[in-house]
Order: C-alpha cells, then structure tokens, then sequence
C-alpha cells in the first residue's frame, strides 16, 4: 500500500492515457486521491517516457496552481499550506523483506525456444554464447504472453528478491511495448501471500567472491547480459531502470567496490546527482559520459543506450541470418556440407 494519500494510479488495462505534453497513447498515468474526495484532471501525472519527454505535474504543484480547490472541499481536512508541504503521510511500517525459493528459478531455466529474448540473442552470439549468457545471469521463461524473459534479481547472498518479467521483438530484441507495457513481476503473478517486496540490482550475485573485480552499472538488465559479452572484465549490473532500485540500501552491495556508473541517454544528469549515494560506499565511482560525447540528435531523441551502440553494426551471424531468410535454399546447403560460421 502507498505511503502517500496522493500517489500514482495502479496500473490495470485502460489506465494510462495520453501524454498531454508529447501527446503519446497509453503512456500517462495519472495521480488519485486514496480517500476519494479530490478528482484530479487529466493533467495531473506522470508520463512513462522520463527522458524523452519527462513531463511530471504532482498534486502538490497542482494544489499551488490551483489554491481554491482546497477551500471548495472541506472533506479534504488540511489547510492550505499544508498541503502545499506535503502529501498525507502515513506511519512508515518496518518490514522483513520476503524472498522467492530458489526451485522456482531453477524451473524457470528451461523452455528457451519460446523465450523471445534468447531466439534474439542466439541471432546475434550464437546459442553457445547465449545459453552462456543466460546462466551467468539466472535468466528464466515465462509462459506469460506466450513466452517473456525472467530476469531474476538474486542478491549477493544468494537470495531471490524477486523476477521482472517482460516481453520482447525476437527479431529485433527491443520490447514490446503496444498495446500495453508487458512488464510483470514473479511475486505477483506466483500470487505469494503477504509478500515484502525488497529489490536488489540485477546481476549481484555476480560480486560474490569477486569483490576485486570493476563493477558497470547500467539501467537495463538486457543491457548488462549485452555487455557482459562485448566487455567481459568488468561485473555488468544493472538497476532496472533510471530511477529501479537506485537507491542507498540498494548500493550497499557494492561496498568496497569500483564502479563506474553508464546511464542511457538523458540521464547523466540525474545519476551524475545521484552518485552521491554511492560516496563512503565504493571504493571508486564514477560517471562516464562518453554516450552524451559521441550521440547524434537522433540517438538522444531515441534514448540509446551503450549496448545500443555495441549492436549497430551486425555480427557475422546476423548477417548469415538475413540471407538465409532472404535465400532458405541456404540453410539447406550449410546443413547438407556441414558448413559452420567461423566469427
């Protein structure tokens, strides 16, 4: 349950709108009122695209743009200024944090034919590297949406947070976002009762044992799986997004370690402020801005990141697979002279 009497609208299907500042479908959502007295307009919310579009106008804002609104309703029992301080708090509750049982991980590691992340990959790496890939990450199936990557966060002690689960394009790798989302979580939809959610980065059970080794740390988990291949000297983690589990208890896994932080496009700002967090923690910390350097205005208005870059030029094995779809008479003949890609 929300902390905030005011807070973002759940997601259920037709409840993101549109964007009133970039104009985008089923990407706003809305704030509401926990008690039900206050309907706040359509303008009041938050759209899903942080760097391409970035627009946010809370109740707080919204309360200063219009004061009356508070005085018309008497049922809302805050005075003015107080609600242009702060939202209803409630008492802050001290949870022990659950945890998934590692079999249902170990179930999760299979059916790969269906799982639209590997299918990409194996075009890419080949299923030797890919299935390598798979296991140093833990990455699971989902028989949800027909087949969806499971990427469990599994911390340093090797406990199971939880698993986002989401779907993707076999044939291009990015995610499928129309109509909706496609992103879920292992602990709902396993349905565990009285479930204490606490996150961890991707990719840490990765440190154990290798507290010497230089951490990355990206935004997307398919990002670090990615560069785990290109630049493999380096620990890949990822926070699961620009703000994820970005986050001082989060980061204390990292302790004694040095980091160098590579946020997407339009976010350097932000996790440039946001490294602080990391001071006392690491041993070294940092935040490369060589994205920000070299990309054109089409990659900020895209909002690449630094696997995106890795992947503009196309494999040995991508480009065998475009001839062979253009041309299947070719797979007969590689099969038929035993023909193997030399990369």
């Amino acid at each position: 349950m929300s902390e905030y009497r005011f807070h973002l609208q759940k997601y259920k299907y037709g409840s993101k709108i549109s964007c009133p500042s970039c104009g985008k479908p089923r990407c706003f959502v809305k704030y509401v009122d926990a008690e039900g007295d206050i309907a706040f307009p359509d303008n009041v919310g938050k759209c899903d695209h942080e760097n391409r579009c970035g627009y946010h106008y809370t109740p707080k804002e919204y309360f200063k743009d219009n004061p009356d609104v508070l005085v018309r309703d008497q049922s809302v029992g805050e005075s003015f200024q107080a609600a242009l301080c702060k939202f209803v708090e409630k008492k802050p509750v001290l949870t022990v944090p659950s945890y998934i049982p590692l079999s249902y991980v170990d179930r999760s590691l299979s059916h790969y034919e269906i799982n639209p992340l590997y299918r990409y990959l194996c075009n890419v790496f080949g299923e030797e590297e890919t299935i390598r890939l798979f296991q140093l990450y833990r990455i699971g199936t989902s028989a949800k949406w027909g087949g969806s990557a499971v990427f469990w966060q599994i911390d340093i002690n090797g406990l199971v947070s939880t698993g986002k689960i989401m779907c993707y394009n076999p044939e291009n790798g990015h995610r499928i976002k129309e109509p909706q989302a496609f992103v879920s979580w292992a602990h709902s939809e396993l349905h565990l009762p009285d479930f204490h959610l606490k996150q961890c980065l991707f990719g840490e059970h990765l440190l154990k044992g290798a507290s010497s080794s230089p951490v990355m740390l990206v935004e997307s988990e398919k990002t670090a799986v990615i560069m785990s291949h290109f630049i493999p000297d380096y620990i890949w983690l990822a926070t699961g997004g620009k703000n994820g589990c970005f986050n001082r208890e989060a980061m204390l896994a990292l302790q004694g370690s040095d980091v160098t932080l590579i946020p997407d496009l339009g976010a350097s700002e932000q996790w440039k402020a946001k490294s602080s967090l990391l001071l006392g923690i690491c041993k070294k910390v940092s935040v490369s801005d060589i994205l920000e350097r070299i990309a054109t205005d089409e990659h900020r208005n895209k909002g690449l990141d630094i696997a995106d870059f890795f992947l503009f030029s196309p494999s040995k094995r991508q480009i065998l697979q475009q001839m062979i779809q253009r041309n299947p008479a070719l797979q007969l003949l590689i099969d038929e002279l035993g023909l193997e890609l030399i990369e």
